[in-house]
């Protein structure tokens, strides 16, 4: 599996649109608030032309490649975090997410309500971001009063966490997102991993324009382009009508369908490319005869933990991985002339893998 995502955004932005076209799941789909009661949970496999490459050398029995897990989570609305529209259920399901796509409304539609009326992304977002930070800062309330208790036996570390949940609160009484506080030390970046905070994910903001708009940009674009930038935050614009359309067509006929809409890529590759890219991931290959497959590794993965991956025995046994680089085998066309070019490099435990790494690992248990 690559990543799972989160797909977010107020009722009626076209979440659940965007969500049936990527994924082909068959989430339902209507014009009004909360039709999505459950979260959606539908696999795309990630498009990536390099197993095309490796399929050509090998002709393996079978073909895997890497995969993401998108969550389609009900609309929330303001006052969610105290059970307005639905509530906590949404809340709750963010949790389990590796990133979020948050899906602004980006056109003008007056027979698609707003659930504020008016097309507004800036306050959109804000509401959004407000009812994360609401419910994170009740996590960290209960947090801080566990560490106050903790403090009182006068160990030092206990001292210096019940220091930083205090911090972290009034971070966030302050509007602003967990993301962007800035962690001091190994013990910090522990104690906020652990609360699981839902303003410290990661988010890329999905623009949802008319099909005209979909190859450049519109003023509501502008709008949360202004935001991400002050965020440091990745934006995607797609059309969530396009990317049904592109859905139903025969997977020949995509290129030239999109071409003719000025694009190179689907919005799905976009938000791959986009979510690969926000959390630091990286792919690697094993293959042969029996199977192609790839693999998914944060950058900065040593050997090792890529053979964790795949089984955590080969972590624990690992003893080297012998690397092919994809460039080198598809100009070469056999593992054998990559070898007899001095090509196949033999790795320890302190290599680290890199995109597009063709790996076999050794290992003993």
């Amino acid at each position: 599996m690559g990543f799972n995502c989160g797909i977010v955004g107020l009722p009626n932005v076209g979440k659940s649109t965007l969500f049936n076209a990527i994924t082909a799941a068959g989430a339902e789909a209507a014009n009004y608030p909360f039709c999505t009661i459950d979260p959606n949970v539908g696999i795309v496999t990630v498009p990536d032309s390099r197993i095309d490459g490796l399929v050509g050398i090998y002709n393996p029995a079978k073909i895997i490649p890497s995969a993401i897990e998108f969550v389609d989570i009900a609309g929330l609305v303001k006052g969610a975090s105290k059970g307005e529209g639905l509530g906590n259920q949404f809340l709750s399901h963010i949790r389990e997410v590796d990133a979020i796509a948050h899906v602004v409304r980006c056109f003008d539609d007056e027979n698609i309500v707003h659930v504020d009326g008016s097309v507004n992304p800036k306050r959109d977002i804000e509401v959004i971001e407000a009812e994360l930070i609401f419910k994170d800062l009740e996590t960290v309330e209960k947090k801080t009063l566990e560490a106050e208790k903790r403090s009182k036996t006068g160990e030092k570390k206990f001292k210096a966490e019940y220091e930083f949940c205090q911090r972290l609160r009034n971070h966030l009484f302050e509007g602003r997102l967990a993301r962007y506080y800035s962690l001091d030390n190994d013990d910090e970046r522990l104690w906020i991993r652990e609360m699981h905070l839902l303003t410290n994910k990661p988010v890329m903001y999905v623009c949802n324009v008319h099909e005209e708009d979909v190859a450049g940009s519109n003023k509501y674009v502008v709008q949360v382009k202004e935001v991400a930038l002050k965020e440091n935050a990745k934006v995607v614009v797609v059309s969530a009508a396009v990317e049904a359309e592109v859905a139903e067509l025969p997977v020949e006929e995509r290129a030239g369908f999109l071409s003719g809409l000025g694009l190179h890529e689907s919005g799905l590759q976009q938000v791959i490319h986009e979510g690969y890219d926000l959390l630091h991931l990286l792919t690697f290959f094993t293959a042969g005869p029996k199977e192609v497959h790839a693999w998914t590794v944060r950058k900065g993965a040593t050997a090792p933990e890529a053979a964790g991956v795949i089984h955590s025995d080969f972590e624990k046994g690992f003893i080297r991985a012998e690397i092919m680089k994809y460039e080198d085998l598809i100009r070469l066309k056999t593992e054998q002339a990559v070898k007899d070019n001095g090509l196949l490099h033999i790795e320890g435990r302190d290599y680290l893998i890199e995109d597009g790494d063709i790996v076999h690992f050794r290992f003993n248990v």
